[in-house]
């Protein structure tokens, strides 16, 4: 139960960083006029996290890949 609860946690946490990478990287964007992609999302995302922030320990999905899913979640609104 504990293993959960933490899981839990740390989705919401991500979740939380990569909304506030997509709206820094969207402003940034829309201030410069430079295009963005997913991926400038996800390496706004990893360059905050600290030391040794958990990631995926098994399987073939990558912390990145995460990321990058919520990023587009939030970008297409879903």
């Amino acid at each position: 139960m504990a293993d959960h609860f933490e899981h839990l946690l740390l989705a919401h946490d991500l979740i939380a960083r990569t909304e506030r990478a997509v709206e820094r990287v969207a402003h940034l964007a829309v201030d410069t006029g430079v295009t963005f992609s997913v991926d400038d999302i996800v390496d706004a995302v990893e360059r905050e996290l600290p030391a040794g922030y958990a990631a995926p320990t098994t399987g073939t999905v990558t912390r990145r890949d995460v990321i990058a899913q919520m990023a587009q979640d939030i970008l297409s609104g879903t």
